[in-house]
């Protein structure tokens, strides 16, 4: 399995990918999996799929906000204590602020939120986990990231993607660092995702998109596959940087939207 025996962090467990993550993490055989939201109630959620899906991960689960430090610490030290280690960080959680704001017209509050939480929170909580798996010799770091930080992006996504692509310079600056710590550090460039936050997005706005079955010819148009990659398989990709067939990756970016964007 992908990742058997192995302990893994996962920072934003939401209902759309920070869920499957968690879910596949455990699926694919990890001992241990550390969870983190701002909600109680999706860390809870989290626990019950994994369970219901007979994986025998061992579970910590931590309401966090990336975007304090101290809270980023106490989570990682949360997982060490029950772990004894941490061989993986899926930094997922993310701020992607309000749909329809364009960069000449957006609220400047909104821009602040989105690189607090996707630069300045991601990184808060990736120095958490760099001293274990300093002392540890080694370990994985997966940034989630967006197709929209290599192409132009949509319209109202201005900020969000602005704030990803800083995130992924400094990922790559980050890889340089800490890779003479074998420490290795990518990230995961998802576009549209199908599953349960984009079929709600496309359903506030069927006046643009239609009907779901519409929206989705629409968008899988312009894919080379001719279909949305969902979350499971973006989860799957994501795990796949975090896991030991990876090991000679690092500073590298994986695309994974189904043909939504190749350079």
């Amino acid at each position: 399995m992908l990742l058997e025996g192995k302990y893994v962090v996962i920072s934003g467990i939401g209902p759309g990918l920070g869920m499957k993550l968690t879910l596949h993490a455990a699926i694919e055989g990890a001992a241990g999996v550390a969870i983190s939201a701002r909600s109680p109630d999706r860390l809870d959620e989290a626990e019950r799929r994994i369970g219901e899906a007979g994986a025998g991960a061992r579970i910590v689960k931590h309401v966090t906000d990336i975007t304090e430090e101290a809270q980023c610490r106490a989570f990682a030290q949360a997982a060490i204590e029950r772990f004894g280690r941490i061989d993986a960080l899926v930094n997922n959680a993310y701020y992607h602020g309000p749909m329809g704001a364009q960069i000449q017209s957006s609220d400047f509050a909104d821009w602040y939120k989105q690189f607090e939480t996707n630069v300045i929170g991601t990184i808060k909580m990736t120095r958490a986990v760099l001293p274990q798996m300093r002392a540890q010799g080694g370990g994985a770091i997966v940034m989630i990231s967006t197709m929209g930080t290599k192409m132009v992006p949509m319209e109202d996504e201005g900020g969000y993607a602005a704030s990803k692509a800083a995130l992924y310079n400094a990922s790559r600056k980050l890889a340089a660092e800490v890779g003479p710590d074998g420490i290795r550090v990518n990230s995961l460039h998802p576009g549209w995702m199908w599953g349960d936050p984009v079929r709600g997005a496309l359903a506030m706005d069927r006046e643009r998109w239609g009907t779901e079955e519409e929206a989705y010819a629409k968008v899988a148009s312009h894919h080379a596959l001719r279909r949305i990659a969902t979350d499971d398989e973006c989860a799957r990709a994501a795990l796949f940087l975090a896991s030991d067939y990876a090991s000679a990756i690092t500073g590298a970016s994986l695309d994974a939207n189904a043909g939504g964007f190749m350079p």
